[in-house]
C-alpha cells in the first residue's frame, strides 16, 4: 500500500508544478495592474512615482521567471505571499475561510446521497413506469439548470415570497464559520444538492439496472432472497465503486470552492474569497486558490483510488500484481 501510494504521488507531483505554471502564466497574460487598481478602489490619488515604489516593494518589476520561482519557492516553503488588498499573509486568509468551504462541501454531499441514491433505486426498480420517467425527466430539467439560477429562484420562493431564509447566509461582523446561521446554511446546501442529484440519480439508475440484469441477482431471487436483501447486499455494494467515483469528483468540486453560489449567499467560504479576489486583481489569492483546488482534487483522487481497493477485491487483487 505504501508502495503504491508514493508511486500515486510520484505520478502526480508533475500535474501539480504544470498546474502552478499554467496559473502563474494565464494570470499575467490576464492584463491589469494591482497596485492602480487597489489605489482607485480606495479612491485616493497616488502619484506614479508612489506607484511604482510599491511595485517594486511587492516585486512586481522583476522578470516573469524570477517572480515565479520566488512564488513556488514560498509554495514549497508555506510562505504563499501576501495579500495585496489586506497585507495579510494569503495562507492564513486562506486557512480561515476553508472551514466554511468544508462545511458546504460536507452537507450537500450528504443531501445529494441522500436524495440520488433513494430515487436512483427506486427509479431502476420502477423501470419504464410513470415515477420512473418522472425522476428522470425531472432530474434531467433539474441538471440542465445553473446552479446560479437554481439559487436565485430558490431565494426569490423561500426567501423573497415565504420568508422562511435568509437571503444571505453570513452575519454582519463576523467572518468564516462563525458568520453562519444554521437557517442562513438552508438554501446554499439546497442548490448545489439539487444540481448534483439530478445528476446522479440517473447514473444510479443505469448502474442499478446494469446490476438487476447480471445472473447472481436472478439466481438470488431464484433461491428466495428477499427483493430489498438483493437491493442492499448485492446491487447498492456493487455499484459503490461508481457511487465512489461520483463522490470524489463532487468533493473536489465543492472543496476547491462552490464559488458562484457561496458569492450570491454571501457564504464567507473560499469562493467568495477567489471571486473578491479576481475583482481586485489580488495575484497572491487568485494563485493560491488555484494551487489549493489542484491539490483538493488530486488527494481526492488517490483517496478515491485507495478506496476502490477496499470496495472491491478485484481491484486490490490487480494492484497487488502491479506492485
Amino acid at each position: 500500500m505504501k508502495r503504491y501510494v508514493l508511486r500515486r504521488l510520484a505520478y502526480l507531483l508533475p500535474i501539480l508544478l504544470g498546474i502552478t505554471v499554467l496559473s502563474f502564466s494565464l494570470l499575467q497574460l490576464a492584463g491589469g495592474d494591482a497596485v492602480t487598481m487597489l489605489a482607485e478602489s480606495q479612491g485616493t490619488a497616488v502619484s506614479e512615482e508612489l506607484l511604482d515604489a510599491r511595485r517594486a516593494e511587492l516585486g512586481l518589476n522583476d522578470p516573469l521567471p524570477v517572480q515565479y520561482i520566488r512564488w513556488l519557492g514560498g509554495i514549497l516553503t508555506g510562505d504563499l505571499g501576501v495579500s495585496y488588498v489586506s497585507g495579510k499573509p494569503v495562507l492564513d486568509t486562506l486557512m480561515s475561510k476553508l472551514p466554511a468551504t468544508m462545511l458546504l462541501a460536507g452537507l450537500s454531499v450528504l443531501a445529494t446521497v441522500a436524495i440520488s441514491v433513494p430515487l436512483g433505486v427506486y427509479a431502476a426498480v420502477r423501470a419504464n413506469r410513470f415515477s420512473d420517467y418522472a425522476i428522470r425527466v425531472t432530474g434531467f430539467v433539474g441538471n440542465a439548470l445553473p446552479n446560479f439560477f437554481v439559487a436565485l429562484l430558490l431565494v426569490l420562493v423561500f426567501s423573497v415570497q415565504l420568508g422562511w431564509f435568509p437571503v444571505i447566509s453570513s452575519r454582519i461582523g463576523a467572518s468564516g464559520l462563525d458568520s453562519l446561521t444554521p437557517a442562513g446554511m438552508v438554501l446554499p446546501t439546497v442548490t448545489l444538492a439539487l444540481s448534483m442529484a439530478s445528476k446522479y440519480t440517473r447514473q444510479i439508475r443505469a448502474a442499478v439496472l446494469d446490476e438487476l440484469s447480471k445472473p447472481y441477482v436472478q439466481g438470488a431471487r431464484a433461491r428466495g432472497v428477499g427483493e430489498r436483501a438483493v437491493l442492499v447486499g448485492g446491487v447498492l455494494r456493487n455499484c459503490m465503486v461508481m457511487i465512489v467515483t461520483m463522490l470524489a469528483l463532487s468533493i473536489g468540486d465543492l472543496l476547491g470552492g462552490a464559488a458562484i453560489v457561496e458569492t450570491i449567499f454571501q457564504w464567507d467560504g473560499a469562493g467568495k474569497l477567489a471571486v473578491d479576489a479576481i475583482a481586485l486583481r489580488d495575484y497572491p489569492i487568485i494563485q493560491a486558490y488555484v494551487v489549493w483546488m489542484a491539490i483538493i482534487y488530486v488527494a481526492v483522487n488517490l483517496v478515491a483510488d485507495l478506496l476502490y481497493r477496499a470496495l472491491d477485491p478485484r481491484v486490490r487483487l490487480e494492484a497487488g500484481e502491479r506492485l
